[in-house]
């Protein structure tokens, strides 16, 4: 997933309206409309995380099986991303100042469509391949390129490309180029969403945290970054309104009175799905390391949390009128009510000793890789 995606999705805000004095201003929504659309929204955002937690645990699971060396987020790279966050954040607010928008947004556009298409290929090809007719023979591939050890070389032989495929999978592929050709062309928000649903999927199942110490810390950064960028200044805002890409999920409020032709949206960043979300993931891998799948009591907790935040960013948003920065509200409710529960059953020390991956095995991995090359 790429980095943008998380530094500018972190507020759930209705989008930019036209001022009154405009002839195309916008018909505030109904109360019908904005419960649809904050609904769905709230819907959209849990399905990512629900999802891509159960197949976190399937792919920490495949990476142990097959001995692929993990990427761990260490306690210092949490805790400087905040600020590497807050310079692109910037950065991009500079560009739009600087620099026509349209020209900054074609190559964004662009960017994001090669990353969309293939999020939605890993999303969706064991779904496709399932519905592909028997008609069409399954057909397997692969494409390798090697470097081959010069003729007196002790070490193996090193793999530069090794990739399989099927036809399946080239259908596949083919599915999701229209959904990003639409997007492409149109930036229709159906093939928006699409796009941003499979960026949140793949986000919340492959960034991993490695262990709760790691989570608290990254979570409690971006706490005050977005605080600080929605609040303190305009960035935050600016940016999400101007950034024409897959990098927030937005719906309709005049749905009811529009169809599908609406065009008054309310927004959420993908960065309030995939930060807490791989927070709600790493404690679905502890639930099964203590219960193999038998007890979901940490994710259960952490996801209902997450649901409360979510509905007092809403209501904290409509009652002050003022676009709300929603991890000023998830990262207390979903660290607060894991802390809570460790506490009341008292595996405090037992939650933080948790570790996908133990040092000691990945830096022995590392050692191993090493030799073989």
């Amino acid at each position: 997933m790429a980095e943008s995606d998380l530094l500018s999705s972190s507020s759930l805000q209705e989008n930019a309206s036209a001022t009154a004095s405009s002839p195309s201003a916008r018909v505030p929504a109904t109360f019908e409309g904005a419960a649809v659309a904050y609904g769905s929204l709230v819907l959209m955002a849990l399905l990512p995380i629900f999802f891509g937690a159960f197949r976190s645990v399937k792919h920490h699971k495949e990476q142990r099986e097959s001995g692929e060396t993990p990427d761990i987020m260490s306690h210092r790279d949490a805790a400087l991303f905040p600020i590497i966050a807050s310079a692109a954040l910037f950065g991009l607010y500079i560009f739009f100042q600087i620099f026509s928008k349209e020209y900054i947004n074609l190559l964004l556009t662009g960017y994001f469509f090669f990353l969309g298409v293939l999020a939605l290929c890993h999303l969706l090809s064991p779904i496709i391949s399932s519905l592909v007719p028997a008609a069409i023979p399954n057909v397997h591939y692969r494409v390798q390129m090697v470097k081959l050890q010069t003729s007196g070389g002790n070490g193996a032989d090193e793999d530069l490309i090794n990739y399989s495929f099927s036809t399946h999978d080239l259908v596949c592929l083919l599915f999701c180029t229209v959904i990003g050709v639409w997007y492409l062309l149109k930036k229709h928000w159906i093939a928006n969403n699409l796009l941003g649903l499979a960026f949140a999927v793949n986000g919340v199942e492959l960034l991993a945290l490695n262990n709760v110490a790691t989570g608290v810390t990254l979570l409690g950064g971006l706490f005050i970054y977005d605080v600080f960028w929605v609040f303190g200044t305009d960035v935050m805002v600016t940016v999400a309104r101007s950034f024409e890409a897959p990098i927030k999920l937005v719906f309709p409020q005049d749905i009811l009175e529009n169809g599908l032709a609406a065009n008054n949206f309310a927004m959420l960043g993908l960065g309030d799905i995939v930060i807490p979300g791989i927070f709600i993931a790493l404690l679905l891998r502890f639930d099964h390391s203590r219960s193999s799948g038998k007890s979901h009591v940490y994710f259960a907790t952490s996801f209902l949390a997450y649901i409360a935040g979510m509905a007092a960013t809403i209501v904290v948003m409509h009652v002050s009128k003022h676009a709300q920065p929603a991890l000023l509200y998830l990262v207390p409710a979903c660290v607060g009510a894991t802390l809570g529960l460790a506490v009341l059953r008292r595996e405090t020390k037992l939650l933080f000793q948790y570790e996908d991956s133990p040092k000691e095995e990945v830096e022995g991995e590392k050692k191993a890789d090493k030799k073989a090359k």
